[in-house]
């Protein structure tokens, strides 16, 4: 019996094992495919940045469509009224000066001498009129006596038409010495108003922006149509605003005494306080398809203002309206058809949201999201749609 049950036995013994191995190494293939899914071939998590919806201030604003300029109202391009050499330049850029200072003298030896020659001519005018006027009191008075003895008879009509003729003769003289006088007069006001005008004064209070020219060059004025470059140019620093072009659509939208912020490159991160003081009446169409109305804009802050570089560039908000304390989010988080999406529990899920005031930082949030809710802002990252699974990154402020 042994020796019949004894190979059978074995056998099964043999098979089993067999079987318990393969078993064994089919569940740690298992075991090593599930580990690889759960690691090596695991999705990787899209990272994105996101903004936590919180309370704050959003204001509707207009901004301008292309960069603005600081400006002086009062900018003069300054240059002598007459030819000839420069015999004193007593400022430099950036010298501050009053009005009535003097900024540059030519040469003037010809026009004093012009002045000293006309002088001469109006004492001789005038000592020249002075005898002729005596000569016609004189003839006046020589008539006047011939006429008493005229009724005399004791002088005869010819004489008398003799004297009256020269009186009237003399009384001319004397007239056109009169005017010779004032001739004279006027030219010698000439002869000074022209020494005056190689003096160049400062038209008001300001700060000299250019100097073009130097001791000893000869400088020539400007003729009638054809521009010379100016040698000196004077800027009111106390008169500082900012000029800027607005898109056409927004014409109806801005108005004098709106308040408005200003930012410039030559500060970075500041913004400054303003006021809207003048609206273009027309719309500019230089460029086809561009067209822009200009306004102007005053900074709050005079004391700043005069500070500002003139010709730096700067940009306008002009503030429509503003509200404080409501749900806000980053205005480029909104996709198209007002939804904006959401990390929920590691994945994005889209929310349809309804919006108040907003501009190009902020928009309100009037219904669809609460406080705290995670709103992605990196939408142009590739991979970023409804569904996907995310990791947050980043959370940003603003």
């Amino acid at each position: 019996m042994e020796t019949t049950f004894a190979l059978p036995v074995r056998l099964l013994s043999l098979w089993n094992g067999r079987w318990v191995r393969r078993a064994a190494w089919v569940a740690g293939l298992l075991l090593l495919l599930g580990a690889l899914r759960l690691t090596v071939f695991r999705p990787s998590l899209l990272p994105v940045s996101v903004f936590r919806a919180a309370r704050g201030r959003v204001e509707e604003t207009v901004t301008n469509s292309k960069a603005g300029s600081v400006r002086s109202r009062h900018r003069a391009t300054l240059s002598s009224e007459v030819g000839g050499r420069v015999a004193e330049l007593p400022v430099r850029k950036g010298d501050h000066v009053r009005r009535g200072d003097v900024l540059m003298r030519v040469a003037s030896a010809d026009y004093r001498a012009q002045v000293s020659l006309q002088e001469g001519a109006l004492a001789a005018a005038r000592a020249a009129g002075a005898e002729s006027c005596r000569a016609a009191e004189l003839a006046e008075r020589d008539l006047a006596r011939n006429r008493e003895l005229a009724r005399e008879r004791l002088v005869s009509a010819e004489l008398l038409d003799q004297l009256q003729t020269r009186r009237d003769g003399a009384a001319a003289a004397c007239e056109a010495a009169v005017a010779r006088v004032r001739q004279a007069e006027a030219a010698v006001e000439v002869a000074r108003v022209n020494l005056e005008k190689t003096v160049l004064r400062a038209p008001f209070d300001g700060i000299v922006a250019e100097v073009t020219t130097e001791v000893g060059e000869w400088i020539t004025p400007s003729p009638p149509g054809l521009p010379i470059p100016p040698v000196i140019v004077l800027l009111d620093d106390q008169t500082t605003y900012v000029s800027a072009p607005m898109d056409e659509v927004d014409v109806g939208k801005v108005r004098v005494g709106q308040s408005a912020r200003l930012t410039m490159e030559a500060y970075p991160g500041r913004s400054f306080a303003g006021r809207v003081t003048r609206v273009a009446p027309y719309v500019q169409d230089v460029e086809e398809q561009n067209r822009t109305f200009e306004i102007e804009v005053e900074f709050a802050d005079g004391a700043f203002a005069r500070t500002v570089v003139t010709g730096s560039s700067a940009d306008v908000e002009v503030i429509q309206d503003a509200r404080d304390g409501v749900l806000r989010i980053p205005g480029d988080a909104l996709i198209e058809g007002g939804k904006v999406l959401v990390v929920r529990e590691g994945r994005l899920v889209s929310r349809a949201v309804r919006t108040g005031l907003k501009n190009w930082q902020f928009a309100e949030v009037v219904a669809g999201l609460e406080a705290g809710d995670m709103v992605v802002v990196s939408l142009d990252r590739a991979g970023v749609r409804e569904g996907a699974r995310v990791s947050v990154e980043a959370e940003t402020s603003k």
